[in-house]
């Protein structure tokens, strides 16, 4: 089905991110695999095409740009080529950025910003810990006055770009008696006594993304590294957790679609007994329900995406993206491997890798089950 919500302006935009992907993400695939990492230089060539400033003001080195749109393109041209680095740009510029610009004081803005979106700084959010997961409004890490100064302490865990990050934004109990009312935020910088960083993290899949836990041991930090008001963390983080979950129903989409188009390619070469295995019923109508479910998924996001474009994306709806497009993700994915029978199993292949990637999806920026919870409580359950 014809896509109808990008433009001309959106289409050039695409092109820039597909010659990206084409000259720079590309032949380099197999060394951010090996190791483990998107180098530098490939983050500030991207910030040098203008991809992390979107929606950063260009009073502070970005464009400017109040259109969702043209981050849900980038999402998706990288989505294509790989989950791992739409993870790792995403949380950087489309995740971790808008707090900056929304919470930012203005000295906090022009030390930070333009460097964020040169890719010459490189940002980690800091929610989840070893403790708790999806349950935000637990968490345990702390910061406690002392004089002008705050103390931090405590840890975080799963956190992409965490290794390499210069930035990160941190949730933290600032007062034990409030609940998710006493969780602020805070922007620590790399270097910082008493900040230090584990090693990459040993996942099954996303090998490409710095994934690594991070450590608070008495941090002293002065008043002008919190970020936003007092007390209001967990929900500055609930307003932003949409646009993140949304961005990752655009990029597993259009990972799921990509890697579909090339198993079809694949059933129409491979041949068994004398004929092309696509055209074998079972297999074709494996493929006709898998386009189906795709394009139908589609257009809900497509819906959403301009609903967040118009500043009129729900919450809820953000949840219903982001569940569903991962789960269909993982059954596409499935479906490819066993379509490519043991050469999809093989690491070498795409197809391979892209559902290894997939299956965290369902987990990350609350999981499956959580948003299915803010559903249902939506509908009064």
């Amino acid at each position: 089905m014809q896509r109808t919500i990008y433009d001309e302006d959106h289409e050039a935009f695409r092109q820039s991110v597909k010659e990206f992907v084409d000259r720079t993400l590309a032949p380099r695939a197999e060394e951010m695999i090996r190791d483990h990492v998107i180098a530098r230089d490939i983050w500030e060539e991207a910030g040098a095409q203008g991809f992390f400033g979107l929606s950063i003001p260009e009073e502070y080195g970005g464009a400017g740009i109040d259109d969702y749109r043209f981050n849900a393109v980038f999402a998706e041209e990288i989505g294509r080529f790989t989950n791992a680095a739409g993870s790792c740009f995403g949380i950087h510029a489309d995740i971790t950025a808008p707090y900056l610009v929304h919470l930012g004081t203005e000295e906090q803005k022009q030390r930070w910003l333009p460097d964020v979106a040169a890719g010459k700084k490189i940002m980690a959010i800091g929610m989840t810990e070893p403790s708790g997961g999806s349950d935000l409004a637990a968490l345990k890490s702390t910061a406690v006055r002392d004089g002008d100064d705050w103390v931090i302490n405590g840890s975080k865990t799963f956190i992409t770009n965490g290794h390499q990050c210069d930035l990160a934004v941190v949730a933290v109990r600032t007062d034990p008696t409030k609940g998710a009312k006493g969780i602020s935020l805070f922007v620590l910088e790399a270097g910082m006594e008493g900040f230090t960083k584990g090693n990459k993290l040993d996942k099954v899949g996303q090998e490409e993304s710095d994934t690594s836990e991070l450590f608070f041991e008495n941090v002293r930090v002065s008043n002008d590294h919190l970020l936003g008001p007092e007390g209001m963390g967990f929900i500055e983080m609930m307003k932003h957790l949409p646009q993140e979950r949304l961005g990752a129903a655009v990029g597993n989409l259009a990972n799921a679609r990509q890697i579909l188009a090339e198993t079809i390619q694949y059933t129409k070469d491979r041949k068994a007994f004398g004929q092309p295995i696509g055209t074998f019923q079972h297999n074709k109508f494996k493929i006709a329900e898998m386009v189906t479910k795709c394009e139908v998924t589609q257009a809900f996001i497509d819906q959403c995406v301009i609903a967040h474009s118009e500043g009129t994306l729900t919450a809820v709806d953000a949840a219903k993206a982001k569940w569903w497009a991962s789960e269909v993700q993982c059954a596409v994915l499935d479906e490819c491997v066993q379509l490519h029978g043991g050469y999809g199993y093989m690491n070498e292949y795409r197809v391979a890798r892209a559902w290894r990637d997939a299956r965290v999806h369902k987990i990350w920026a609350g999981s499956n089950e959580i948003m299915k919870e803010l559903i249902g409580r939506d509908l009064g359950l």
